[in-house]
């Protein structure tokens, strides 16, 4: 027993995907199978799901669902009516707050696929594209995803999270008991490293040009997911509008929140989630988020600097720490 222990090592691999990158990272022991092979079946997942789910290619299941006019149905894979409907409720538990369909308002203000440059637009465009938003023109019946106006579904919000549970549901299913999987950033860590360390996340902190830890976090069956207004963004006539589009507003967030992290078994949840916390802001996401249970670790702008709050969740898991 002590000699196979002695032999465990940390592998991992990566690769481009989503416009972003991935990696995985794995404790390999007598019986895992090897690198390339969990590479290859990460890659298929990670190629399947972009086939069904990205709004940057034409051909796409979702794609062909958003081009069809108001009144139709499509047969639609089970993956994106599961993600349609895990959509759903993350929408109504927010009261709207996270919109599979907002797509029309980030195009209008230059931060989705369809943008054409980053803008201010008038209020009579923002109210157009509202026309065009709304989850609740949505409707799964039986295999088929069906809209009664003419929306658009966009999965940036869950999607990096969804493709993470896969991955390391994959894994484990391949009897892969230790790992971290990160894709664009969002992350999921199971089992301990060989020394019986656990994974160790780093929270950043808001800083433009810099990228510094604000807390560093153990995990252990759980998922991250950092949202936040410090990097994308644009500046016009002096004022300063984040990528996080308010559904309900039409408009970017303007609050002092500006970044929002939440741990959660699901990382799909998480994903959302702290999407979710970055629309509603430091006052109601914080509020929001103690009532729903969700560990929430918050960093708010405050004079020049920035202060951090977290939630009962959050401090039961990691302890309460310095807020700063």
């Amino acid at each position: 027993m002590a000699g196979c222990g002695g032999s465990e090592q940390v592998e991992s691999f990566g690769g481009p995907t989503m416009g972003s990158t991935y990696s995985v990272k794995f404790v390999q022991h007598r019986g895992t199978p090897a690198q390339d092979a969990l590479q290859r079946e990460t890659e298929a997942i990670l190629a399947d799901l972009d086939r069904q789910l990205s709004t940057y290619r034409a051909d796409s299941d979702i794609e062909r669902f958003n081009a069809l006019p108001a009144g139709s149905c499509a047969p639609m894979p089970a993956t994106v009516r599961e993600l349609v409907a895990a959509g759903e409720q993350l929408s109504v538990e927010s009261e709207g707050a996270l919109d599979l369909t907002v797509g029309p308002l980030l195009d209008l203000w230059g931060f989705g696929p369809h943008g054409h440059g980053e803008r201010v637009p008038d209020a009579g465009a923002i109210a157009e594209a509202r026309q065009r938003v709304g989850y609740r023109h949505l409707r799964i019946d039986g295999e088929q995803l069906c809209k009664d106006a003419p929306v658009q579904v966009d999965f940036n919000s869950i999607a990096a999270g969804y493709a993470v549970d896969r991955v390391a549901a994959r894994l484990e299913a391949l009897g892969v008991d230790s790992y971290l999987v990160e894709i664009t950033g969002e992350l999921k860590a199971k089992g301990h490293k060989p020394d019986g360390t656990s994974w160790r996340i780093a929270i950043e902190a808001p800083h433009d040009n810099e990228r510094v830890a604000q807390k560093i976090i153990a995990l252990d069956g759980y998922a991250v997911s950092t949202s936040g207004d410090y990097r994308n963004f644009f500046e016009q006539g002096g004022r300063r509008y984040s990528h996080t589009v308010d559904p309900q507003t039409g408009a970017p967030i303007t609050h002092r929140l500006a970044a929002a992290t939440v741990v959660d078994p699901s990382a799909l949840r998480a994903d959302g989630l702290s999407t979710i916390l970055m629309v509603l802001g430091d006052e109601r996401g914080l509020a929001f988020a103690e009532r729903q249970g969700i560990a929430a670790f918050l960093v708010i702008h405050e004079g020049q600097g920035f202060v951090t709050k977290s939630t009962t969740a959050f401090d039961r898991l990691f302890g309460a720490g310095d807020k700063q």
